[in-house]
């Protein structure tokens, strides 16, 4: 029997390894750092801690584009579909904190 994780955190396991594989393309992410694009339209990426990703606020947009996209997102990343303004305001909360 092994440890059961609950399902945010497989998620992001998954994106890390998503990310992990897409990195090599993309060697300005620094260690311990994701990037993203955010954008309803006109996708705009963003680099941001992996400890982002422990934030409920955060999770909820993963699960969002998860529904949205599942694991195959079109940008080679992982995309987000919110609006950029939003998720500016959110990882600047996130930032301060």
């Amino acid at each position: 029997m092994g440890i059961r994780l609950p399902s945010v955190l497989l998620n992001a396991k998954q994106i890390l390894k998503v990310q992990a594989m897409s990195a090599k393309n993309h060697s300005d992410v620094p260690k311990g750092h994701i990037a993203v694009y955010v954008g309803e339209i006109q996708r705009k990426r963003f680099v941001v801690p992996i400890s982002y990703l422990k934030n409920p606020s955060f999770q909820a947009l993963l699960n969002r584009s998860e529904e949205e996209f599942g694991f195959c997102h079109p940008m080679g990343g992982l995309t987000i579909p919110c609006r950029e303004d939003a998720f500016v305001n959110l990882t600047s909360r996130l930032h301060r904190s």
